[in-house]
């Protein structure tokens, strides 16, 4: 937790930067070794081909605003095509994710509350269709990402 205000530019080297293979790097806006208590703030950079995450629901709400570029949102099951300053707003439980279909990197800036919830890994066909699901239904990130390579720290991404 960060019991005092600061600066952190995402193109600085103290910027935290991590990258998973397949889902784009992000940038961690938040304290060195902790998280901010009420809210996480990161930015998000999905190449071509590469998605956010895995289709998933947390029981907090989450907004996601496009810096740059156009990715498809899969909300609810329903296919989307948001582009630069398309706010996506995600109530609590909502299911989602985004994948970069296009030939230019997507920035997103990722925005949601912590309230300390769960999270909720359905099964989807339109997700699994985009490469961006899983097969077996999982409550836990550990589960859902099993098998597939962790996050890594990683340079700054060009923005």
């Amino acid at each position: 937790m960060a019991d005092t205000w600061f600066v952190v530019n995402a193109r600085d080297a103290d910027a935290r930067w991590v990258e998973r293979a397949g889902f784009g790097k992000r940038c961690l806006l938040e304290p060195e070794g902790g998280e901010f208590e009420q809210v996480g703030i990161h930015l998000s950079v999905i190449a071509p081909g590469e998605r956010s995450t895995l289709y998933h629901a947390e029981e907090a709400q989450e907004d996601f605003l496009v810096l740059r570029g156009s990715c498809t949102a899969i909300v609810e099951e329903q296919e989307r095509q948001v582009k630069q300053w398309d706010l996506v707003h995600c109530p609590p439980g909502t299911r989602h994710v985004f994948v970069n279909e296009g030939l230019e990197p997507c920035v997103l800036l990722m925005v949601g509350a912590r309230t300390g919830g769960g999270i909720h890994y359905p099964v989807s066909e339109v997700a699994l269709r985009h490469g961006a699901g899983v097969e077996v239904e999982a409550s836990s990130a550990r589960d859902a990402y099993a098998g597939l390579e962790p996050w890594r720290a990683a340079d700054p991404a060009p923005l």
